[in-house]
This record gives C-alpha cells, sequence and structure tokens, in this order.
C-alpha cells in the first residue's frame, strides 16, 4: 500500500533576520525569496512549494513579527496575523545564537491566540556549542506548548530533512495545489524587483535604509529570445538617489550587473536590464503609492 498524499499550507514566521528565508531556500533548492542580513526585507507572502511523491508543502513567508512603526509596517503585521490563522503548520524560527528576546515574547503572545500546530525551529545551530542548546529549548518550552522542537543550520542544511518529516506529521491529506515543477506561485515579474532590492542592500551597504522599493514597470521578451526588464527604483531622499547612482553611475552599474546575473539564472535567457532612480517622499506613508508597489489590503 502506498502512503497517502498529503498536503497543506504552512507559515514560517520569527524575529527580522533569524534565517526564515534562507531555510525556505535551502528547502525549495532556488533563489526564490530574498536573502539579506539587514531586517525587514521580505515583505510580502512568498510562497516556495516543496513537492515530494508523497507530499506537497506550500510554504507562506511573512514578514519579521515586529511593533509597527508605518502604515507599512502595520500592513505588514495585519499580514502575518492573517496568515497564521489560515495555515496548516507554524514554523516559528528563532536564532539560537541571540537566545530569548522581547521579540520572541511579542511573537509567542500573538501564537497564543491561534489554534495551529507550531513547530519551534531553532536556526544557526552551527553557530553555538551543543551545550548551549539545552537551556535554550527549556526557556522557550517554559513560554508555549509547541508541538515540536526541531534545531536545524538553515544555512548549512542541518537536519532539513527531519523538520520536513515532522511538519508532514501535521498535514492533512490532500491534493497537489500546484504542479511539481512549479516552486513559487508568484509572478517572475515579483521575484526580478525583489532580486533588484536584494542587490539594492547588498551593494549600498549601510547607506541606504529601508527606504528602497522596487517596481517592474516593463518584461517584455523579443523575437531573438532576450527579456527586455526594465525597473524603478524608489527612494525617499534626494541624497539616497545619488547614492544608489554612484560616482559615475558605478554603483548601479553594479547593481544591475548583479541583477543581470540572478535573473538569467531564474528566467533562463539572457537579460537586458535597465534600471532607474526617482525620488518619492515618503512613500511607506501613502496608500496610494502602497498600492502602485503591490502592498494590497487583503
Amino acid at each position: 500500500m502506498s502512503k497517502s498524499h498529503k498536503s497543506g499550507f504552512v507559515s514560517i514566521i520569527g524575529r527580522p533576520n533569524v534565517g526564515k528565508s534562507t531555510f525556505l531556500n535551502q528547502v525549495i533548492g532556488q533563489k526564490i525569496a530574498i536573502m539579506s542580513d539587514k531586517p525587514q526585507t521580505t515583505r510580502n507572502k512568498i510562497q516556495g512549494v516543496y513537492t515530494q511523491e508523497d507530499t506537497q508543502i506550500v510554504f507562506i513567508d511573512t514578514p519579521g513579527i515586529h511593533k509597527p512603526k508605518s502604515k507599512l509596517g502595520r500592513y505588514m503585521l495585519s499580514i502575518v496575523e492573517n496568515t497564521l490563522s489560515e495555515v496548516d503548520v507554524i514554523l516559528f524560527v528563532v536564532d539560537v545564537e541571540q537566545g530569548i528576546g522581547q521579540g520572541d515574547r511579542y511573537i509567542i503572545e500573538q501564537l497564543k491566540t491561534v489554534r495551529t500546530h507550531v513547530i519551534l525551529v531553532l536556526n544557526k545551530i552551527d553557530l553555538v556549542h551543543p551545550e548551549k542548546l539545552l537551556p535554550t529549548i527549556t526557556s522557550y518550552k517554559d513560554l508555549y506548548d509547541f508541538a515540536e522542537i526541531v534545531p536545524i543550520s538553515a544555512k548549512m542544511g542541518n537536519n532539513i530533512q527531519p523538520l520536513l518529516d515532522q511538519i508532514r506529521k501535521y498535514l492533512p491529506e490532500g491534493p497537489r495545489y500546484y504542479p511539481e515543477d512549479q516552486v513559487t506561485d508568484h509572478p517572475e515579474q515579483f521575484i526580478c524587483a525583489e532580486l533588484v532590492r536584494e542587490k539594492l542592500l547588498e551593494v549600498t551597504r549601510e547607506e541606504v535604509p529601508h527606504s528602497i522599493a522596487v517596481q517592474i514597470e516593463q518584461m517584455k521578451k523579443e523575437d531573438n529570445g532576450v527579456v527586455h526588464i526594465s525597473a524603478l527604483i524608489f527612494v525617499e531622499r534626494k541624497s539616497q538617489k545619488g547614492i544608489i547612482i554612484g560616482k559615475h553611475g558605478a554603483v548601479l552599474k553594479e547593481i544591475g550587473r548583479k541583477s543581470r546575473q540572478d535573473m538569467q539564472r531564474l528566467l533562463g535567457s539572457k537579460i537586458f536590464l535597465e534600471l532607474w532612480v526617482k525620488v518619492k517622499k515618503d512613500w511607506r506613508n501613502q496608500d496610494v503609492v502602497l498600492k502602485d508597489l503591490g502592498f494590497h489590503h487583503d
């Protein structure tokens, strides 16, 4: 007798920067969620689809839960809260190296309001001595009754399979929602915009805070197979525009080069990429701009 087919939706939550996107990319095996060592990089529900013969897990990568400071922040938090009650399993990812923090306690308070199975994922075990693990596990156990507790290293790929096995345990029997070769339900445009944003953060480092957004204006395949992409980078101040363009356009060129490489891998075609930088004052608090950038309220 063959094993029954199980499928379901799994939400990945946790403080900013604990490795949620790294975990998702490790599982799906392709670069679909933006990875950056700066917090607050994931703004939308990025879904990664993991398919095996007897299992399909649809991952929903939510923004890091944090106390909101702007309209965008409040919108991001509402996505998280809506998602939690709709999924079959919640993965609460924490950074073992940092230990339990205020943010983790805040998330646990939110978790007490939902009735979903919660698996505690202790990430970055490659960075701590094994002896440090047990007290950390105990401190979390005292605060919440987790369905399972699994230590992993998302970066090194340690213990990922056992975690997937645990997730499967809590999924209902169900069909395949997506074809097996599909890894995400976001259109390529969204992922390309995310890739540009990732490179922006990587190249400009500390100089440009999270006041940037990227919108793909055009994505067209020419007859010769080349995909022509033009992207708009929004910043809040003129000085930020200067930083992103750089001396003689050098910084923007570097961002374009790195983005193009990733896009070519993603789309499997030659890419012609044009980047434009535009100042839009205080875009994070303007409903109409948020709407243009795809932050729609559910």
